[in-house]
């Protein structure tokens, strides 16, 4: 069973950390998830006063973690890396996560995190291990 927005958001509602960094999800389809976090809290920021890159990261994985679970089958994160490319002081950040290929075992996603310009901001690269069990709650 494919996931479509409504599911989506009543399973990842369980995801306490995105949502206490506010991740919203925009679309979701087969393989692919867009998400947005608004940069309004002060707890988004680092000592240097740019957004923190655990909050980049968090935002990137969450995409990453939809896509991957989008087909209704439970995936979960074996590898994963990132690289930050832009630092960001304010407005909203968009995560855009594809699927390489359509995968049985092992899935590959590419997720660029850009900003409302489009500016692009990180790359995130990530393997997740599809488990022969449904997604909970679905």
């Amino acid at each position: 069973m494919i996931m479509d927005k409504e599911q989506a958001k009543k399973i990842f509602a369980r995801d306490r950390f995105a949502e206490r960094a506010g991740i919203e999800i925009v679309e979701v389809s087969r393989g692919y998830c867009r998400a947005q976090m608004p940069i309004v809290a002060d707890r988004h920021f680092n000592s240097a006063n740019v957004v923190h890159g655990g909050a980049i990261f968090t935002l990137a994985d969450f995409a990453f973690a939809v896509a991957s679970n989008s087909h209704g089958q439970l995936a979960l994160a074996v590898n994963v890396s990132i690289s930050f490319l832009k630092a960001k002081q304010n407005g909203c950040l968009y995560a855009e996560a594809t699927e390489v290929a359509d995968p049985t075992r092992l899935g590959h996603y590419d997720v660029t995190v850009t900003d409302e310009k489009g500016s692009l901001i990180a790359r995130f690269h990530g393997l997740a291990y599809r488990k022969q069990e449904p997604v909970p709650g679905l």
